[in-house]
């Protein structure tokens, strides 16, 4: 890359990497620590290690069949990473019920050794005025797994009803009931109150 010239897009590192396969790296170096800061959250700083290592080793085999159009892989590699965390829904069940307890989110309290970054330390502010409290979590335990992964998607890691439509492969209608019976629970068990409830406009 030339001095003064952007930065490729996701799609064109992934295109890169099916001729030369280190180009892959920058994928990762991208989008790794957010997806990790996600996974925790639902899973242990532990399984997040895994989930995240497996995403983008399932990613790299599958970068021949990406969909080259989509300039951001994020959608793609988050889908991925739900698939992962569904074979973790035990490991899930305990995280909520940690944070139902203690009301703190230990992913959001603890100092790491990751390396921080403006996008990495802005996804720590807007998490942390939104960290899980025990009413939160034990409402998130109780949600169906397919609602809990839209409401979290949107909520957490940030994606739009479109790119939750397109890592999930569901259709926007579905994204949208499956958002709103999510929230509806979410409320009543809060007594009308929902801390995921982000403004219409910027996550449609």
């Amino acid at each position: 890359m030339h001095a003064g010239q952007p930065p490729p897009d996701d799609a064109a590192l992934i295109e890169r990497s099916q001729r030369d396969p280190e180009a892959f790296a920058g994928l990762y170096d991208r989008h790794a620590a957010l997806l990790h800061r996600y996974v925790a959250r639902r899973l242990g700083d532990v399984a997040a290690d895994d989930v995240v290592a497996d995403t983008f080793h399932d990613a790299f085999r599958r970068r021949h069949k990406y969909d080259l159009t989509a300039a951001d892989a994020r959608p793609w590699l988050y889908g991925i990473a739900t698939n992962l965390i569904g074979k973790h829904s035990r490991s899930e069940a305990r995280m909520l019920r940690a944070y139902a307890r203690t009301g703190t989110d230990p992913v959001l309290t603890t100092t790491g050794t990751r390396p921080r970054t403006e996008e990495y330390d802005q996804a720590d502010s807007r998490l942390a005025a939104q960290a899980v409290r025990r009413e939160l979590a034990a409402a998130l335990a109780a949600l169906a797994p397919a609602d809990r992964d839209v409401l979290l998607m949107i909520a957490w890691a940030d994606l739009s009803y479109a790119e939750v439509a397109t890592a999930l492969r569901i259709p926007v209608g579905t994204v949208r009931s499956r958002l709103h019976r999510a929230r509806a629970r979410v409320r009543v068990a809060l007594g009308g109150y929902d801390p995921t409830c982000i403004r219409e406009e910027t996550h449609q």
